[in-house]
């Protein structure tokens, strides 16, 4: 199967991220992931909703003109199209202030998302969307069709609750961490931490998880399934910001996994230069083209682990 021929959905949050300066940047975790997995060739929809507003339609033509379909997000007439405020701290981290109550609190299950699912190879999901009872709904049903349900964790407090994460877990082919957020879930589960390797098949086992991500910043990143673990290393740059690093490193290993389902060096490969790449850049979506990265991954070569 050609890449340019995977279908994934994105479902939750699109936002607007408002950063120091008062400059505005499309964003949220869900969109990130597939603004780059648009980028890497696969056809990519986005199930969410915006605010019948200035800010939700300027949202919508920012995203239309980047090619991405928009006909599944939803546009809400009772509630604002989601700001975050977004600030940098000295290390080039980004933390954000997530107002509650906007439209992707209250994403309605659609006739319209329920076929594209049907006809998807896989769904994106977070953790932050389901801070609702409406969206939060609307995902359990939405993940009853998902074929390949892939979690990408991103706790944000106060934003989630462990009894829903753990439901959410159990739903899912592919879980996504990072290294803290590995730990705090072994916490949350009354699981002490002794390694990396004992933690996740812990969550493998508990959860009948079938794949673990785990991504460790400068140390690399892990990918674990039934059998096997995997360590690849970062491809050091010079870091512009972090804003979205972990959303591309997702998007990169899902345009190479859906395509060769066995590839697993080729797909981490992949993944682990996209996260480098967008690192080097300004935002977690900057305007580049798949020459533009190939380009860079050439150039860059995964450095050899002894």
């Amino acid at each position: 199967m050609e890449d340019n021929k995977n279908k994934a959905v994105c479902f939750g949050e699109v936002l607007w991220d408002i950063f120091p300066g008062g400059q505005r940047r499309a964003g949220g975790a869900p969109f990130n992931v597939a603004y780059h997995l648009f980028k890497m060739g696969v056809d990519v929809n986005i199930i969410s909703s915006v605010g019948d507003d200035q800010l939700g339609h300027e949202l919508l033509q920012k995203i239309k003109d980047w090619k991405i379909p928009t006909e599944h997000i939803q546009l809400n007439e009772e509630h604002p199209t989601s700001t975050v405020i977004a600030s940098i701290d000295e290390n080039n981290d980004a933390h954000y202030d997530i107002v509650e109550n906007v439209a992707w609190d209250f994403i309605e299950t659609t006739p319209g998302n329920q076929k594209i699912l049907n006809e998807a190879d896989v769904l994106v999901f977070g953790t932050l969307a389901a801070r609702s009872e409406k969206t939060k709904n609307t995902l359990f049903q939405l993940l009853e069709i998902g074929s390949y349900n892939v979690f990408d964790i991103n706790l944000r407090e106060p934003h989630y609750e462990v009894g829903m994460i753990k439901d959410l877990l159990y739903k899912t082919h592919l879980a996504k961490f990072n290294k803290a957020e590995l730990r705090m879930m072994l916490d949350f589960l009354g699981k002490e931490y002794t390694s990396e390797e004992d933690g996740i098949r812990f969550l493998q086992d508990q959860f009948n998880l079938e794949e673990i991500i785990v991504s460790k910043g400068s140390k690399g990143a892990l990918y674990a399934n039934k059998d096997d673990f995997y360590l690849y290393p970062t491809i050091p740059v010079k870091i512009k910001d972090t804003v979205g690093s972990g959303d591309s490193f997702l998007a990169g290993f899902l345009s190479k996994k859906l395509g060769k389902r066995n590839a697993v060096h080729e797909t981490m490969v992949q993944a682990v230069s996209l996260g480098a790449f967008i690192t080097s850049l300004e935002g977690a979506c900057p305007d580049y083209t798949l020459e533009d990265f190939n380009k860079f991954k050439s150039e860059h070569p995964l450095p050899v682990l002894h």
